[in-house]
């Protein structure tokens, strides 16, 4: 009965803003004939004023119809791009030895200082590097602990507290999600430590009920009245004998340090076609409003956004910031905001004029709701 109520609140009239459209400038960030790239959100962004660094995987360029047009028998890995001017243009980093994340890492030897002018830190499923020189060496991997719910499936999200404190919102396996794939069963949630990466805490759940619907990929802001405002990814496959999944952006609000987390609001729907939906990226802009992105994997196409003048307890219209992708394999947007106040939203794409999976940039000033 619960799944056959939660597709009856997806399908109801009106559930989707109608989206505007809203100029924005599209800038090439990577693209090469023949390569692939890809998923920014999975390997992280940062940013010091107006140096912004982005990291995605290189690969080679197969098409697929129906999948990731990535040639999988064919050698790849993590690259980065780094932008000097705001992402007005963008230079190729490729690291001279491979990072790997299939190595589990040691433990951490902690004392790290997150408050450095130059740190970086980038987390990927059970583990994570640390920079003090903007991304141009990394140290690491190191092992989170066994938090005692499921094995991880974290990306980078954290928020800097002090020079030894760190929140970070991570995920886990949760056998409960209802989705089809082991894999997916992803469930978020909140993590500290305070004594410089020695030991990490659990602090609460992201989510609230029911756990069948899976949560994972969260972009976090502290918003400025003080809360901790997140976005996640959302899907629920409902159980008809055959694959029937819906996927969205929720947001959720905590006003006690990642313990307790409400629901906020509904962003927008990302994937009615099946193919698995798409993370959202959420950045506080100079004025205090917050300001949130994602990939539609359903046509036409494109990358959305939204904005709240009130924390993430309601937002704007949907903004189409962009339409014009020739297939489903795009997205996996991060964001940041420039010396300007306007965001630069991080993303890979695919269009007729530039087949191959490639990465771009949206540079946008979101509107006010």
């Amino acid at each position: 009965m619960r799944s056959l109520l939660l597709l009856l609140v997806l399908l109801l009239p009106g559930s989707l803003v109608s989206a505007g459209t809203l100029p924005a400038k599209h800038v090439v960030v990577y693209h090469e004939p023949g390569r692939l790239g890809g998923w920014p959100a999975n390997n992280g962004v940062w940013s010091w004023g107006d140096e912004i660094l982005v990291g995605f995987i290189l690969g080679w360029s197969q098409e697929k119809a129906d999948n990731h047009s990535i040639a999988r028998d064919l050698p790849g890995g993590l690259a980065f791009a780094r932008s000097l001017d705001g992402g007005e243009t963008w230079k190729l980093e490729v690291p001279a030895a491979p990072i790997s994340d299939s190595a589990p890492g040691a433990p951490s030897p902690g004392g790290i200082d997150f408050t450095h002018p130059d740190f970086a830190m980038r987390v990927r499923d059970g583990g994570f590097r640390i920079s003090y020189d903007r991304g141009g060496t990394w140290q690491g991997p190191y092992a989170f602990p066994d938090f005692g719910h499921g094995a991880l499936t974290a990306r980078t999200d954290y928020l800097v507290q002090g020079k030894s404190d760190c929140l970070l919102f991570l995920s886990v396996k949760e056998q409960r999600v209802q989705v089809d794939g082991d894999e997916l069963k992803d469930r978020a949630f909140c993590a500290r430590t305070r004594d410089g990466g020695k030991t990490f805490e659990f602090v609460g759940w992201m989510g609230d009920e029911p756990l069948t619907v899976r949560s994972v990929m969260p972009s976090t802001v502290r918003a400025a009245d003080g809360t901790l405002v997140t976005t996640m990814r959302r899907r629920f496959d409902v159980p008809t004998g055959y694959r029937n999944d819906f996927s969205w952006i929720d947001a959720y609000g905590s006003a006690d340090e990642g313990v307790n987390w409400k629901f906020l609001a509904r962003l927008g729907y990302v994937d009615t076609s099946m193919h698995n939906g798409n993370p959202p990226s959420l950045v506080k802009l100079p004025d205090g409003r917050l300001a949130a992105a994602w990939g539609v994997r359903s046509p036409p196409f494109g990358i959305h956004g939204r904005a709240s003048s009130d924390h993430g307890k309601t937002w704007g219209p949907e903004l189409v910031l962009r339409d014009d992708a020739r297939k489903y394999d795009l997205g996996y947007c991060r964001s940041v905001v420039r010396k300007d106040g306007r965001v630069v939203t991080l993303y890979y794409y695919t269009t007729a004029q530039r087949t191959e999976n490639h990465i771009e940039a949206t540079i946008w000033t979101p509107l006010a709701n």
